[in-house]
């Protein structure tokens, strides 16, 4: 499976996400669910999934799905 496939179930499981959502487009704070205590769960979840540890900056830089894939990418790729 596809690193952005994998991370879109992930936020889709972590953030509990309707079928409506459009994960690929999302972005902080754009739903209810990721709020800062959602984010530090999604975080978690996307560092278990993919064996990767974001550091302080990284978390706080994850804005959106798109930025998340991107550091992902970069994380697998390094």
């Amino acid at each position: 499976m596809a690193i952005q496939d994998r991370l879109r179930a992930v936020f889709v499981e972590s953030l509990q996400l309707d079928d409506d959502v459009d994960v690929d487009n999302l972005k902080y704070r754009d739903i209810e669910a990721w709020d800062s205590v959602g984010h530090m769960a999604l975080v978690a979840a996307i560092e278990d999934e993919f064996d990767v540890q974001f550091d302080t900056d990284q978390v706080i830089d994850m804005s959106s799905f798109k930025v998340a894939v991107d550091m992902v990418r970069d994380m697998a790729d390094g």
